[in-house]
């Protein structure tokens, strides 16, 4: 079997797919949309238990005018952090593409995830949902729920044909969420596909970040569309050894490298390939939705050898260097879980230095990707009549408070970068207001003339392009942790739930579950949120107030 799963070429994708059993897929090494509806799955393969959704054929939906219905490009990374970005005043990285969206459209420079983490920011883009109101408060808890009403199956039912290609992370990465897809040759993500249509969407290419790749326990591995092509091209082995050298949870975790791949390689241009032959295919009569998930610049920090050697002298500029201030002995528990996991003690300046470095190079590598989809959609005809959007799920702390990743509320982690630029350019405009992630779904809807989500507390900000909508007084991101004891043990069923809450002036961190108020910043007086001022008694009365009248209700809606 694994002679015949390295004869599965770069997954172009064909017509005729749907009449390809997930056997005869295999055995014929065919390659296909990962968007496939599989049927049948593999022998001795039990089909997940998830709710059935009754999907909207393509003939079943409203057929529109495309010249009255625009097509629309989500963009969309993985922890990429706002200041990044030469048009966000970034003198070191190169970031054109991007700067030229900025130029002819919105940026807004005051945009906050959902959650400082993976999967409930995403949960919350794909509903319009917070993360106490999704369920999803961490990675890994459970799959998404296939009955949410979702962003994508509502451009269904407006007529669009709906894909995504690059990371969605539905699913939980867990051993008990995977069970159904070990076989004796490993586990293919591609058995999720169906449950990944279920949430509205035609054509899925599910792919992840690099640790699931260079998974191999007990001998199973990984299979997917990326690693298919690794291993069609002969260097998955040397990518594999690469990711293993900087593993989770050891020294190495956070160590820069420059990839052992090409540039070509990479799996960031690997999807924006998948991205590009998408569009080619697309019928000019129907309105579209593309949603592209590049998975970098998620750690690990590894960038293709083109933009490694570009930056590899560059002097990158970083935030301030002190750790938090261990203010209750709560907040000191879970600050002392990020300080392990972020190696603090090797947070050099020159550390740091150098993975900014690979970080920088893989931005640029997105960035470059976004040019290709740009002239692509110019030469398809496409570019007069497509909006294209620009965010990520979160932002990264890169070394700044001796903290890597995310899963905190400074700024570098739970703000990101969001960029709207309409088919035909406009004055560039830079907004301050507050903007939050549950927005970007009310926005697309609203782009495509289609329902929005009937529960969804998001704003559109189309408005906001021609100089109105009504601006925001504050942000909230949400994020559960498990409960750490005073010796670093994480326990299994109990969590943490803070909650931060933050207007132009202050920002406030609570946690719901023992009712503890864990930060308090004054934005205006302290723009580097370097003195929490949580336990100072001139400001007990405001946080109370902010407690009580902003956090509580918002957890009770």
């Amino acid at each position: 079997m694994k002679d015949k799963r390295n004869q599965i070429g770069s997954y172009i994708m064909k017509d005729k797919r749907n009449q390809i059993t997930r056997r005869k897929f295999i055995e014929l090494g065919a390659v296909g949309v990962a968007g496939l509806a599989l049927g049948t799955g593999l022998p001795g393969c039990a089909k997940p238990s998830h709710p059935k959704v009754n999907l909207i054929p393509l003939s079943e939906r409203p057929i529109v005018d495309p010249s009255k219905k625009p097509n629309i490009i989500f963009l969309l990374s993985d922890q990429h952090r706002p200041d990044a970005m030469r048009c966000n005043g970034n003198p070191v990285i190169q970031t054109p593409n991007l700067d030229r969206m900025a130029a002819g459209g919105v940026n807004f420079t005051n945009s906050y995830c959902a959650s400082p983490i993976c999967q409930p920011s995403r949960a919350s883009i794909l509903t319009g949902l917070y993360p106490h109101q999704t369920g999803i408060t961490d990675n890994n808890q459970k799959d998404f729920d296939p009955q949410w009403e979702t962003m994508p199956r509502n451009l269904q039912r407006a007529g669009y044909k709906t894909a995504i290609i690059g990371k969605t992370h539905f699913f939980s990465l867990n051993a008990k969420a995977f069970s159904f897809l070990i076989m004796d040759w490993g586990i293919d993500t591609r058995e999720k596909d169906e449950f990944i249509q279920s949430f509205g969407y035609d054509d899925v290419i599910e792919e992840f970040d690099q640790y699931l790749h260079a998974y191999d326990r007990f001998g199973i591995n990984i299979y997917s569309p990326y690693t298919d092509y690794l291993r069609e091209k002969g260097n998955f082995d040397k990518y594999q050894k690469q990711i293993k050298s900087v593993w989770r949870y050891t020294p190495t975790h956070w160590d820069g490298q420059t990839s052992v791949l090409s540039q070509e390689e990479d799996e960031t241009s690997f999807i924006t390939r998948q991205a590009t032959n998408w569009l080619k295919q697309q019928d000019k009569n129907r309105p579209f939705f593309l949603n592209v998930g590049y998975v970098a610049p998620h750690s690990p920090y590894i960038s293709d050898p083109i933009w490694a050697d570009f930056y590899k002298d560059a002097e990158i500029p970083h935030g301030p260097q002190t750790p938090p201030e261990k203010v209750n002995e709560l907040w000191g528990r879970y600050l002392d879980t990020r300080f392990k996991k972020s190696n603090s003690y090797r947070l050099t300046a020159d550390y740091i230095r150098n993975s900014a470095r690979q970080y920088y190079g893989q931005v640029s590598l997105i960035d470059q990707g976004i040019g290709d989809i740009v002239r692509t959609l110019e030469e398809q005809g496409l570019a007069d009549n497509t909006w294209i959007i620009y965010s990520a799920d979160h932002g990264e702390m890169m070394g700044d408070y001796k903290l890597m990743e995310k899963q905190v509320f400074y700024k570098q982690s739970v703000r990101v970068p969001t960029i709207i630029r309409p088919p035909k350019a406009v004055s560039p405009k830079t907004v301050d207001d507050m903007v939050e992630g549950i927005d970007l779904p009310a926005t697309i809807l609203d782009i495509a003339g289609a329902e929005p989500l009937p529960k969804s507390s998001g704003q559109s900000l189309v408005p906001i392009l021609n100089g109105a909508g009504s601006k925001k007084e504050f942000a909230f991101s949400e994020l559960g942790q498990r409960v750490a004891d005073k010796d670093g043990v994480r326990d299994k069923e109990k969590r943490w739930n803070f909650v931060s809450a933050a207007n132009q002036r202050y920002r406030l961190t609570y946690e719901t579950t023992t009712k503890t108020a864990c930060e308090f910043f004054d934005l205006q007086e302290d723009p580097d949120e370097l003195t929490n001022r949580i336990n100072d008694p001139a400001v007990k009365k405001l946080c109370n107030d902010m407690i009580n009248d902003l956090i509580l209700p918002h957890m009770n809606a």
